[in-house]
């Protein structure tokens, strides 16, 4: 056997101002369809993912820096995902 890559955590709601800064709100999406290693596959190209969670209809992604989170909202706002566009 061997070791599972390691997963992203699920903490995603530390309030201190570099989390929020670098913390992703993704909206709009199809939570049905879209899992949360599909989430992490979609932005870890922006950059570490330290966080991610999963809720009904909507996501966050927490990075390791506000830089990445800029990067990922730049690049996948309007995205479609499962037929939503985020």
């Amino acid at each position: 056997a061997h070791p599972s890559p390691a997963m992203a955590s699920n903490v995603t709601n530390k309030t201190d101002p570099r989390s929020m800064n670098s913390r992703v709100f993704i909206g709009n999406l199809n939570t049905l369809v879209v899992k949360k290693s599909d989430v992490e596959a979609i932005f870890s190209k922006y950059g570490k993912i330290v966080g991610c969670s999963v809720h009904k209809g909507f996501a966050f992604v927490q990075y390791v820096n506000e830089r990445n989170a800029r990067a990922a909202v730049a690049g996948e706002d309007g995205r479609m995902i499962a037929g939503q566009v985020l």
